[in-house]
């Protein structure tokens, strides 16, 4: 199979290409910086390199896309530039895909085109399991969520199998929560978000690739997929597992007034709320989650740190 991955340079892009070109799969790169001459430091090195202007030519050869790329929701507060900028970086690239497919005169058999669980809503503690039929919220970031994958529809009626991957929290040594988490949890000042009753869908880096795979892989999977895993846990579950797995206490929250201060009420509601996400498409798929529960996950990638 002949990949193409956006964001291929990621936290969870880097481990995809990684995974791809392991079993023999072809991986180009879909990057930004293609067309100033420089590879990526941090690009797998047997994976090819285009820039966005050269998917027209490339899509003629593909087999499946993966479309991973978007700006980091969490890294800075949610001023309206930076609203734009989330929403352009999803939406506008999804946008520029489709079209892009469109016109190709060989179209990939399917596109893997990233959604996130942030569809169902900001829920508080009271958050139900919610499966891929569930409601979705009506939220800044469900509406985005909302965009994000419809912008996908031309594809999907020209014929190619669109699969949404609706990602949760992705819990992987080297980046993601997990590294930001880690730190202080080092120096013993380690806790939970806010009140710690907020919902966290959930997932390892190794079952999130492997599920990626199976969604390119599995011709009878289209439209939303949860991608988490099976065991949801509450923000002070997350925080007590992980004070486990370093031996560490997790007694010091991190409270809410402190996190509107830093990051403004916007992305501040975000961490202070979660999603109850379950894996349902993927559990009838016959997925069988290497890390399904959260002590396990987080043991594993905390002897990754030693």
């Amino acid at each position: 199979m002949r990949a193409m991955i956006t964001g291929g340079t990621g936290f969870i892009g880097r481990k995809l290409v990684r995974a791809l070109i392991a079993r023999g799969d072809e991986a180009v790169v879909v990057s930004r910086r293609a067309s100033g001459g420089a590879r990526p430091s941090e690009m797998e090195p047997a994976a090819e390199l285009v820039g966005w202007d050269g998917i027209d030519r490339e899509l003629a050869r593909t087999d499946a896309v993966f479309h991973l790329a978007g700006e980091p929701i969490s890294d800075a507060r949610w001023t309206p530039e930076r609203l734009s900028q989330l929403r352009t970086s999803r939406i506008g690239t999804t946008q520029t895909l489709a079209g892009a497919i469109g016109r190709a005169t060989r179209r990939p058999r399917v596109w893997v085109s990233a959604s996130a669980v942030g569809i169902y809503g900001m829920l508080g503690a009271d958050a139900l399991p919610t499966s891929e039929d569930g409601p979705v919220g009506d939220d800044v970031l469900a509406r985005m969520c909302i965009d994000w994958e419809s912008a996908a529809d031309p594809a999907r009626a020209m014929g190619v199998r669109v699969v949404h991957p609706r990602v949760g929290i992705v819990l992987g040594a080297g980046g993601g929560v997990f590294g930001k988490m880690v730190p202080a949890f080092r120096w013993g000042v380690g806790g939970p978000v806010g009140d710690g009753r907020q919902w966290v869908s959930w997932i390892h880096e190794r079952d999130a690739v492997r599920a990626l795979l199976l969604l390119a892989d599995r011709s009878d999977l289209a439209g939303p997929v949860n991608l988490v895993a099976p065991t949801p846990v509450t923000m002070a579950e997350l925080a007590r597992a992980l004070g486990r797995a370093m031996h560490r206490p997790a007694a010091l929250a991190v409270p809410a007034f402190a996190l509107r201060a830093v990051f403004g009420e916007g992305l501040a509601r975000v961490l202070l709320t979660g999603q109850r996400a379950v894996p349902t498409a993927l559990l009838r798929a016959g997925f069988a989650f290497e890390h399904p529960g959260i002590d396990e996950a987080l043991r594993q990638l905390a002897s990754e740190l030693r």
